[in-house]
């Protein structure tokens, strides 16, 4: 009898079985052994049963000791039955020095090996002999290896696996959208998701959830809506996993309604991540209430809520600036359910308790809890003080949070723009020099709009679109008859000095003002359908401030999705309540 290194095992009794039945590994394995002649199929068979069953697979190395010549799908059996783990990756170099080659299967069971284990050297070395062996084209192993890529967060070399892959299949095309959309690639994966369809490819839950990810992350409301009806034609509209992402697609959106009635139709089936996506809906709402209610529904169902849920109520009572509720429902979280918060959950905490106008206690909580705290919780503080116009306080926070992101334009501006309020000059001098000595760029802000299911990017001063004459008439259009009535700007102080009419061009080109343009000119809804715009920064002062009068000589509403939260201006006021 042959041995494999040390695959081998000592001989140990089966354990009792009290009802073998056909499928039985071990009553298989007893006809093998009373058979005269076995042939490796059927060892092969015996490896990968055994491996599924906990309490016997130990048996699958056994039971391949036994095989007298194993072949490549004896050693691919053996490999996959022991996948995610180290020995997955002994057993193939065992395989090599047999010597046996891999084929195609062995090396998607090592490339989803690799990527459970972050086995990025083992896993080039693999790439490296695929291209050998000519098998990385071979779209069995070819969408393994791209979902690799994107889970090392390597979309570039996913994605050059991907265009070398002749014969692509569904399943080539849905590893492809989900791992474009896991790595904020949304724009792409629509695109992958249109060819896809484009193509003659049948839609999988994966291709749709992963299409709808992306939708949800432009919070592109015409995508959501056109994907949707995909999957309803396609019959996935009754699946967990795509109704969970319709939910997530259109509370991002910021249309609860819409989320609320894919979810009321799929309750029956509805597990907790499609729970947890609408009360994540609410909160990006500030809609407390609505949260609340749904959490305690939850629980009526039989349902066990986990951190995620409780990050929806925190966020939710963090939008909306309840720190004594905030503070009730962290300890309900450790106390009643045994959850420990995560740093995430504190930062809500933090923030809403210094929006409340406690900041010397949020700075305690920040500093005694037991997390280090992060450029993220100090962050809070300082939106936080900045509100509240505390421009000491605000320094002291933005020292904090560029000791741990030095390049973080965003503290520059917010500290900058409550020193210069205060009369501080030399102190903004001082910031100003900071940003050049530091070689701080302030990040590009974009925002886009969506229109019949296209989205478009801009940025500030942006004269890249080919109607940019025609926006830039709008605005100017709109911007003059805010100031009829009563607009004034809100200067950013990093352009202090500036004469006014540059800094007045400079505020009035911002990208979430020339999106708005654009919106009005193309009539990208019906009258008296809100303007929807997604930001990739936070929405400044001026603009805030701008939207306001906007809603009000457009008679329309407009809804702004920023990095931190959603804004909705109806006639002249914002729900955010000017907290942001």
């Amino acid at each position: 009898m042959a041995q494999h290194d040390d695959l081998s095992a000592p001989p140990r009794p089966l354990p009792p079985s009290p009802s073998p039945t056909k499928t039985d590994p071990r009553a298989i394995h007893a006809r093998a052994i009373k058979s005269v002649a076995t042939d490796n199929a059927t060892f092969n068979n015996l490896v990968t049963l055994y491996s599924k069953l906990e309490s016997l697979a130990s048996y699958s190395v056994r039971v391949f000791s036994q095989i007298r010549s194993p072949n490549v799908v004896s050693w691919t059996a053996l490999v996959s039955a022991h996948s995610n783990t180290l020995l997955a990756l002994r057993y193939f170099v065992s395989m090599l020095r047999h010597p046996t080659l891999p084929n195609n299967r062995t090396l998607a069971s090592l490339f989803r090996t690799s990527a459970a284990l972050f086995a990025l050297p083992f896993a080039l070395s693999l790439h490296s002999l695929s291209l050998k062996l000519a098998l990385s084209s071979d779209p069995f192993a070819g969408s393994a290896l791209l979902s690799f890529y994107f889970k090392c967060r390597m979309p570039d070399h996913a994605h050059k696996v991907f265009d070398e892959i002749p014969d692509r299949d569904s399943v080539c095309y849905s590893a492809m959208i989900v791992g474009l959309a896991q790595n904020s690639r949304s724009v792409d994966a629509l695109l992958v998701l249109a060819d896809m369809r484009h193509r003659g490819f049948a839609s999988t839950e994966h291709s749709v959830s992963g299409g709808l990810r992306a939708a949800a992350e432009l919070a592109a409301l015409e995508q959501c809506r056109m994907i949707h009806g995909h999957a309803v034609v396609a019959g996935f509209d009754s699946n967990v996993v795509v109704g969970s992402a319709l939910v997530d697609g259109y509370g991002k959106a910021g249309v609860v309604e819409n989320a609320r009635q894919v979810f009321e139709d799929n309750l029956a089936w509805m597990n907790l991540v499609g729970w947890n996506a609408m009360m994540a809906g609410y909160a990006q709402q500030g809609d407390h209430k609505s949260t609340s209610e749904l959490f305690d529904s939850m629980e009526c169902q039989g349902l066990v809520p986990d951190e995620y849920s409780f990050l929806a109520m925190l966020t939710a009572l963090y939008n909306a600036g309840m720190f004594l509720e905030a503070d009730q429902w962290l300890t309900r979280m450790k106390v009643d359910y045994g959850l420990q918060p995560t740093l995430v959950h504190y930062t809500c905490f933090v923030g809403a308790m210094a929006r409340a106008g406690h900041l010397e206690q949020a700075e305690r909580v920040a500093l005694t809890m037991p997390y280090e705290p992060d450029a993220a919780v100090w962050r809070a503080l300082l939106s936080a003080c900045a509100f509240h116009g505390e421009a000491d306080k605000a320094w002291s926070m933005a020292r904090r949070v560029l000791e741990l992101e030095p390049l973080d334009d965003s503290a520059y501006v917010i500290v900058a723009n409550v020193l210069s309020a205060a009369g501080r000059w030399d102190d903004v001098a001082e910031l100003r020099k900071m940003l050049r000595v530091r070689r701080v760029k302030k990040q590009g802000g974009r925002s886009w709009i969506e229109i019949q299911g296209k989205v478009h990017v801009f940025a500030a001063g942006d004269w890249k679109h080919k109607r940019s004459a025609e926006i830039y008439r709008k605005l100017q259009e709109i911007m003059g008859e805010i100031e009829k009535l009563g607009y004034v700007p809100i200067w950013d102080e990093l352009l202090h000095n500036v004469e006014e009419e540059k800094r007045k061009e400079a505020l009035w080109h911002h990208s979430e003002k020339l999106a708005v343009a654009f919106g009005v000119l193309c009539g990208s809804a019906p009258p008296g359908k809100p303007l929807r715009i997604v930001k990739n920064l936070r929405i400044c002062k001026d603009c805030h401030e701008a939207f306001k009068y906007m809603t009000r000589i457009l008679q329309r509403e407009i809804i702004v999705r920023d990095v931190n939260r959603y804004h909705r201006f109806v006639d002249g006021n914002c729900t955010c309540r000017d907290i942001w």
